[in-house]
């Protein structure tokens, strides 16, 4: 594979999520998400090498945040070559309503396995905890961040919002060439064929742990063959 680096030199206003964790402290109620946002963030102009990063996965009951559900979450600690899987956390959340029999099927989590498991709202706080001034990993931004916006906004009545990395879109950039260049379809983003690329191990998909520890893998791939790991994390956070 190529080497090419990414960066999002083009943009012109570098986010600055340590000065928006700031802000929000001031806002947010009182509790655990203000305590979240005063556990501060990382300056944008550190390197990404030195970043605290942390892979996040999520199962939920379909793909619309505004009424799905989660009910697993699964984290890994990393760096841009460690992953710390001492440091896995994974929990499971008992739905208000009813699984549905699709999505049963894709993540295999049944009715009698959530049976004995917590509400969201009773293992939120303990999440929060987790991702405290933490550089999240994701496959797929829209999904994760979106969803815990949700949970956020229905448990403490104001959003939950962090930096991410988004090895799906790390991969758009990675791939990407002018329609001239291209022949037959566009690479499929989707995790497991992101990974096939870099010859990573093939894991069984959906379980929420398990996709964390690959989004953690295929980014460490991704900074190996198109990032810099010396660059400023703003170069590559959204």
């Amino acid at each position: 594979m190529t080497k090419r680096l990414i960066k999002n030199s083009q943009k012109k206003d570098i986010q600055d999520w340590q000065a928006m964790f700031a802000e929000w402290a001031k806002e947010a109620p009182e509790g655990p998400l203000k305590r979240f946002y005063q556990a501060g963030m990382i300056s944008p102009n550190t390197a990404l090498k030195d970043a605290p990063l942390l892979a996040l996965d999520l199962e939920t009951t379909g793909l619309d945040p505004s009424k799905d559900e989660i009910i697993s979450l699964g984290l890994i600690p990393l760096d841009h070559k460690i992953i710390r899987c001492q440091g896995a956390k994974y929990w499971m959340a008992k739905p208000e309503r009813s699984l549905h029999a699709e999505s049963v099927t894709i993540h295999e989590i049944t009715h009698a396995e959530l049976e004995e498991a917590p509400r969201l709202h009773a293992i939120l706080d303990e999440i929060l905890t987790a991702l405290s001034h933490q550089v999240i990993v994701v496959h797929c931004v829209a999904i994760e961040r979106q969803f815990l916006l949700e949970a956020a906004m229905k448990v403490y009545g104001y959003p939950l919002y962090f930096p991410v990395l988004d090895t799906m879109d790390i991969e758009r950039q990675a791939t990407f060439k002018p329609w001239w260049q291209r022949f037959g379809r566009r690479p499929s983003l989707r995790l497991d064929a992101c990974r096939q690329r870099y010859k990573l191990p093939r894991y069984k998909a959906h379980h929420a742990l398990t996709d964390a520890l690959s989004s953690a893998e295929l980014l460490q791939a991704q900074i190996s063959y198109h990032m810099d790991p010396e660059a400023d994390i703003s170069h590559y956070w959204v």
